[in-house]
């Protein structure tokens, strides 16, 4: 209510008990005036009644919600369901307009001041992170693939001439595809084997430079977030050898968010080289539901680029599912999560690494991967050839996700490319092996469980001297990946 009305009310009830609940709501507004002063996510979370009454705020703005909104066009808001106007706290018109993802809509002021706030806190949190230096950034309703490809499609206007895109070989169908949806050609480059980790061949990037010609490669693209035992690429010497070269540089971070590590990366690639864009997906760093990636730069101009690609307006649901859950957790409230992941990792290490040893396998040494881990399956590789999947349908069927199976030279063909030695980037890696990984939101309880339960399949696969190829089914090994 307004001072008015508050005013009136001291008529029907007592006025202390009004100023009372006038104070109080000033408290609420106090939060959101802030918000709207500063653009950055709050140092401490708010509570669910602050975040719904900012919400109901900016939906009672959209037209749709108007009192005696007459409307005659054909997107007018209108929803059939309830429910579903509930779900979305009744903000129906999206973001953006026609020609750009960025845009203020005219019916809708409350939708327009949620796409920029979230796009705001995002960005600070970008820097809270580790890229202090990020200019520019948007939500995207699309996951990490599809919005790499959106970059690609914008660099296409700068390059029209270029085709090949070069390509650190990282085994993830999206990453791939990505690429060929844009209609460009990847350049895969091999992984050089350095102890176990599989680390970017440099060399063999110039290389690829050098004999395609810079000015017909569209772009390196680069990732930071991965499974071991491939480890985040050499981001700081490529940033600088496409300075070099006057080549774009995308980034896939996809979970990198999280990983003070992987930030670091980015921030001192930006620093000594090129950086065009990075992209990072908002369910894996924080917490919502599958459908949307942040898309961030240090130019602001080439963000807006990419945001004017995009066709038409877009679904709020992601900016909403986001700006929701950092209002909710807070910037301190974030950075405990982030703190309690490295942790969790930390003791993963240490479990793993025990239990690797109580089965006669090892933990591979994987230092430059702050996320994933591997254990080796040489043992069980040597027992019989079908041990390694069947413990990973036996993971699946108890329950345990996420866990990668790799067995040794799996072949697959996509868009007429074949991988051999797939989901291991690599074409012969030395032995089989089993990943986990401590992403956030994990818990201790996670990990315990996890560690139990694998043991007790591997002493399973043990005692069975004649393992058969499992007839349970087997979870594709790529439903966890880096980009969606």
């Amino acid at each position: 209510m307004n001072g008015e009305n508050f005013a009136l009310s001291e008529q029907i009830v007592s006025s202390s008990y009004i100023r009372q609940g006038s104070q109080a709501r000033r408290s609420h507004e106090q939060l959101i005036r802030l918000l709207l002063e500063q653009g950055k996510c709050p140092e401490e979370g708010w509570s669910e009644s602050t975040v719904e009454l900012f919400l109901n705020e900016l939906a009672v703005m959209d037209s749709n919600n108007f009192l005696g909104n007459c409307g005659v066009g054909e997107r007018e808001g209108r929803v059939a369901s309830s429910l579903v106007a509930r779900r979305h706290y009744r903000l129906i018109h999206g973001i953006g307009r026609s020609g750009d993802i960025a845009a203020i809509q005219p019916k809708a002021a409350g939708s327009s001041l949620l796409n920029k706030l979230t796009n705001s806190v995002v960005l600070d949190i970008l820097k809270l992170t580790g890229v202090r230096s990020v200019a520019s950034c948007f939500v995207v309703p699309m996951a990490t693939g599809m919005s790499l490809t959106l970059c690609f499609l914008t660099l296409r206007h700068r390059r029209p001439k270029a085709r090949y895109i070069i390509w650190p070989r990282i085994d993830q169908k999206s990453c791939f595809k990505s690429m060929i949806t844009a209609g460009f050609e990847p350049v895969v480059v091999e992984n050089a084997l350095e102890g176990d980790e599989l680390r970017t061949d440099l060399e063999a990037v110039e290389r690829k430079i050098e004999a395609l010609g810079a000015e017909n490669i569209l772009c390196v693209h680069s990732t930071t977030s991965c499974f071991a035992p491939r480890v985040p690429d050499r981001i700081e010497e490529l940033a600088a050898m496409c300075a070099k070269y006057n080549i774009p540089h995308i980034v896939n971070n996809a979970y990198g968010v999280q990983s003070s590590k992987c930030m670091h990366l980015i921030q001192q690639g930006a620093r000594v080289g090129r950086i065009d864009a990075f992209v990072q997906s908002l369910d894996k760093n924080f917490m919502v539901p599958v459908g949307g990636a942040i898309i961030a730069g240090f130019e602001e101009s080439f963000i807006q680029e990419i945001s004017k690609m995009y066709p038409g307006r877009a679904s709020a649901s992601p900016s909403l599912d986001v700006l929701i859950t950092l209002l909710t957790l807070g910037a301190n409230g974030y950075k405990k999560l982030l703190a309690e992941r490295k942790e969790i990792y930390s003791f993963l290490v240490q479990e793993l690494k025990s239990l690797a040893s109580a089965h006669g396998e090892r933990l591979l040494h994987t230092p430059h991967n702050p996320i994933s881990l591997a254990m080796s399956l040489d043992g069980l590789e040597a027992k019989s050839n079908g041990a390694v999947t069947q413990l990973g349908s036996m993971l699946f069927t108890r329950q345990v996700s996420g866990a990668r199976v790799i067995p040794l030279g799996k072949e697959q063909t996509i868009s007429g490319h074949t991988f051999r030695g797939f989901m291991s980037h690599s074409e012969s890696y030395p032995c089989p092996y089993l990943n986990a990984a401590s992403a956030v939101g994990i818990t201790r309880e996670d990990v315990t469980l996890c560690m139990k339960r694998l043991d007790k399949c591997l002493k399973t696969l043990k005692k069975n001297q004649n393992v058969t190829t499992p007839t349970s089914p087997v979870p594709p090994a790529d439903t966890a990946d880096v980009a969606d």
